[in-house]
Formats: C-alpha cells, sequence, structure tokens
C-alpha cells in the first residue's frame, strides 16, 4: 500500500478503528521483528510489542503526508535500543535470520553447510559496533530502501550510506570473503 494508503489508515486508527491500525502493524511485524532481533537479541519479540503499543498511543504525533514504516521502525528501533541497554549482562545477539525455503529433496549436507554459514554470518553481526549491526539489521534483516534507513536512524542518507559500507567492510574482513547478503 502506498503513503496516501497509509495516511487514509492513520487517520481511520487515530479515530478508533482499530482494524486498521492492526493492518498497518501486522504487515510489518516480520520486519520488525527482524530489525529487533538485530538490535536487541532475545529481547526483540517484547521491544516489538512494546513498540506497537506506543505507536497506537503517539499515532497524534504521526506527520500527515509522511511514509509510516520509517515511522513505526524508528519506534521499533528505539524500543529495541532501551531493551539492549537495559539487559543485566551482555548477552550474545542472537540473529534471527530467516532461512531460505529448501526444496524438500536437499541433501542434509548442503542444509548443513548453509546453517554453518549463517552461524559464521550472525557471529561477524555480532561483532559489528551498535552503529553498524544497527544499519546492517535496517538494510538486510528488515528490508528497508537507503531512504527509509537514514529516515529510522536519524540521519543524512550519505550518513547512512557510508556506515553500511563500513559496516559491510567489517563484515568482509571477519569473514574473509566477499559479503552477499
Amino acid at each position: 500500500m502506498d503513503q496516501t494508503g497509509d495516511a487514509e489508515l492513520v487517520e481511520r486508527a487515530r479515530t478508533g478503528d482499530v482494524d486498521a491500525f492492526s493492518y498497518l502493524i501486522e504487515r510489518d511485524r516480520d520486519p520488525a521483528l527482524r530489525l529487533a532481533y538485530g538490535i536487541a537479541g532475545d529481547e526483540a519479540e517484547d521491544a516489538v510489542q512494546d513498540a506497537f503499543v506506543k505507536a497506537f498511543r503517539k499515532l497524534h504525533t504521526f506527520r500527515t503526508g509522511s511514509a509510516f514504516r520509517p515511522w513505526l521502525f524508528t519506534i521499533v528501533a528505539n524500543e529495541a535500543r532501551n531493551r539492549r541497554r537495559s539487559m543485566s549482562r551482555r548477552s550474545s545477539l542472537e540473529l534471527r535470520v530467516r532461512a531460505q525455503p529448501q526444496a524438500s529433496a536437499a541433501a542434509s549436507d548442503v542444509v548443513a553447510l548453509e546453517h554453518a554459514q549463517r552461524e559464521r554470518l550472525v557471529a561477524a553481526v555480532n561483532q559489528l559496533s551498535d552503529d553498524h549491526r544497527e544499519v546492517v539489521a535496517l538494510r538486510f534483516f528488515a528490508g528497508l530502501s537507503e531512504s527509509e534507513t537514514a529516515d529510522v536512524l536519524g540521519c543524512p542518507r550519505g550518513t547512512a550510506k557510508s556506515r553500511l559500507s563500513r559496516a559491510l567492510d567489517g563484515l568482509r574482513d571477519a569473514l574473509g570473503e566477499e559479503v552477499t547478503l
């Protein structure tokens, strides 16, 4: 749905239409969870739930004419950052990278190899700085565009782009190979 459709749904939600708000958040639930996992690990589900509640309560602050998804993901990212900061001990991040659909006849060695590669990628992303981990989560786990990523991070598009470039360089160094996400 486009921004015009989002604006109508937001207006309906502002007047108490819970179904309109449910539609807005349900279509972005999976990318929001991937984003939150990229930032807060195991605290992701709670962060997303709290973010959706905050978004509903703050609908009056949404600027008409703006894109809803970056606004929502800004709230999700902030809540995930808060969760990460409040963790009693720094646990290793467990990024939940969605597995590509497997053919039913896939050989177990292929599945094992893909799992090992995914684990290496998770470990490498886990070693990135918070800023770099966030930009990777926004672009690749949540699927945001460069412009949307910059909006969520609250920085110019060029800054988001250079941050992503440095993050990918770090992943290449850690993995010792070309990174293709």
